[in-house]
């Protein structure tokens, strides 16, 4: 992390900033502190300033106001939103209007706190990077444009040479792409942080429907929506109380049964603020729809229900009922298929329900398309060149590796040494080496 990144704290009440400041005292970066909205404008247009923190409640301008004008006139600084548990209304104007980064809920955990602010951090100088790198490649486009314009009698000539940075342009852009979907996932798991373990579907649901669409592809907007959607579903519990969380849907009555039926609404209309996540706030309004029109929260019925959103629905009973989410107990996996079979027509889609029953008794309930190259290996069992198939999250939810990752001696030795600190052991979901697998297919042949 950079010596010269800054974050500026903004509270009204002093104590808040003397428990931040002895919290903070040890972190690598710069820590500013004010007591006013006002002030804290002054110091933004006289410094850089990478992260504010700001309290939701303060006299005069509050923090969804300020967050607001700091959007407006710095939008690279990344904002964040300190605020009480029940104050969802100040949660929804700060992501509304400040289009907040984070929010931090008082009481705070302060290795909680930390880490937030560190990924922060890191996101915001990778976006100022993702930027400096698109300018670059916009000038480098630029530049393409006005040789071909200048070398047109030449193009024989310079053919080999034109190839040769149009390469370079698509690593440039590929690049780009794959670290705004890391980043992505690193904010999935931040909403895992918030539950408990057994809460956190995001990763299992995410497979079933990406394998799902390996044997039923649909078209590139819808397939990124859904994926998007599994990620974050379960957006709208980050307001719930501790105990809510801790209860199977079957056994929430009166206002916690109210609380969780809103769930899926709160999530829509959050993400409703970001314009990419559009299709995804949709599907996850609408995923608990029934097909008898006896769901929520609008009573839609048959194919009035978003496709995607029946999809969505049936994975996320599928991994829910097995980790004793609905009801109060852990449902087996074969139970699991035979109860999405016999609430075909009155909860789900029939015929799409038995598409995916069919497609999960023939692969692994958290898995896509298994092949002779696929393999699920212990740490002591990797061997340099294999391919990650799948994220791979530290006990806590955060994101150690991602998918598409090429695993090298060195990392492999990080993984065990990790494993014998933390006490645990992974599994992680790989692809042989290109010339293991055609060895291992010629074997079985």
């Amino acid at each position: 992390m950079s010596q010269s990144a800054s974050v500026l704290i903004v509270d009204d009440e002093p104590n808040i900033l003397r428990a931040l400041r002895r919290l903070l005292r040890s972190e690598t970066f710069r820590v500013l502190t004010t007591s006013s909205g006002e002030e804290a404008l002054e110091i933004l247009a006289d410094e850089p300033v990478n992260v504010v923190v700001s309290d939701s409640k303060m006299p005069g301008m509050d923090g969804a106001e300020l967050l607001s004008r700091v959007q407006a006139s710095y939008p690279d600084c990344i904002r964040i939103l300190l605020t009480g548990h029940h104050d969802l209304e100040a949660v929804t104007r700060a992501i509304n209007e400040g289009h907040i980064y984070h929010y931090i809920a008082k009481p705070w955990h302060d290795d909680d706190l930390c880490f937030i602010l560190r990924q922060a951090i890191a996101f915001n100088q990778s976006e100022r990077e993702r930027k400096r790198l698109e300018a670059l490649t916009q000038a480098q486009n630029d530049e393409l444009k006005r040789f071909n314009s200048e070398l047109e009698a030449r193009v024989d000539a310079r053919t080999a040479e034109l190839s040769e940075i149009a390469n370079q342009l698509d690593s440039a852009h590929e690049t780009l792409k794959h670290s705004y979907v890391t980043t992505t996932r690193v904010f999935s798991s931040l909403i895992n942080m918030r539950l408990p373990e057994r809460h956190q579907t995001n990763s299992q649901i995410t497979q079933v429907i990406k394998g799902f669409l390996q044997v039923h592809p649909v078209e590139e907007g819808l397939r990124y929506d859904l994926l998007m959607a599994a990620s974050l579903y379960n957006l709208g519990k980050l307001s719930w109380d501790d105990h809510l969380l801790g209860l199977s849907s079957e056994k929430m009555f009166g206002d916690d049964r109210e609380r969780y039926q809103k769930y899926p609404e709160t999530a829509g209309e959050l993400l409703m603020a970001l314009e990419p996540l559009h299709g995804a706030a949709k599907l996850i309004r609408h995923h608990q729809e029934r097909w008898n029109g006896s769901g929520f929260p609008n009573h839609l019925k048959a194919e009035a229900i978003p496709w995607g959103a029946r999809l969505l629905r049936l994975s996320v009973d599928f991994i829910e009922l097995q980790r004793g989410l609905m009801l109060n107990r852990n449902v087996s996996r074969d139970n699991a298929l035979m109860l999405l079979e016999k609430l075909a027509g009155r909860v789900y889609d029939p015929m799409l329900s038995r598409e995916l029953v069919t497609f999960l008794h023939d692969h692994a309930p958290d898995m896509g398309i298994i092949d002779a190259s696929v393999m699920a290996l212990s740490t002591d069992k990797l061997e340099p060149g294999m391919i990650l198939l799948r994220d791979l999250h530290s006990k806590a939810g955060h994101l150690l590796l991602n998918e598409g990752r090429e695993l090298t001696a060195g990392l492999i030795d990080k993984l065990i040494s990790f494993e014998s600190t933390e006490s645990i052991r992974y599994t992680l979901l790989v692809r042989l080496p290109d010339e293991e697998a055609l060895i291992e297919d010629e074997t079985e042949t």
